[in-house]
């Protein structure tokens, strides 16, 4: 999700709910205490240097059970750190939140919550390591029988 995305669904809702992958509810009484603007400048294993630019939400659960922060006031933190931070509107947005440890998570919104969508590591060059192409998994029963060494019927088995 990017940042527009975020902006224009936090318009179409008042109460704020950010689900965990497990199905579970990040705490209403949750904090955002962080926007910011993550730049990421390094070289894959395969000796290409890249860049990633993201903005990340830090959600965060205190002692403080009488905090709920509506979608209207986090709509105005979001125009505060544009303005502040120079945020790119098509920038990704990643959530952070406590779990063993730090856990990042991508965003989506559906029926009118936030999903955090759990993130994976991947190799950017592949084709530089050797690790080969994943292979196209066929069914036999998608194969013709043309294909086949031999069919049912043909009296070779």
């Amino acid at each position: 999700m990017t940042l527009a995305e975020i902006k224009n669904n936090l318009k179409k809702i008042e109460t704020l709910k950010f689900i965990l992958p497990d199905g579970t509810q990040v705490p209403s009484h949750f904090h955002v205490t962080e926007v910011g603007k993550v730049t990421k400048h390094f070289i894959d294993c395969g000796g290409t240097e890249r860049f990633q630019n993201v903005i990340n939400f830090q959600l965060w659960t205190a002692d403080d059970v009488d905090h709920r922060l509506q979608a209207e006031k986090l709509n105005s933190i979001i125009s505060l750190s544009e303005k502040k931070l120079n945020l790119d509107e098509n920038a990704q947005i990643e959530v952070e939140y406590q779990g063993q440890t730090i856990e990042t998570y991508g965003l989506d919104f559906e029926d009118e919550e936030f999903k955090l969508i759990p993130q994976q590591t991947d190799c950017l060059a592949k084709d530089k390591c050797g690790i080969p192409e994943s292979k196209p998994k066929v069914k036999l029963s998608d194969m013709q029988a043309s294909q086949a060494c031999c069919s049912p019927d043909s009296g070779c088995c």
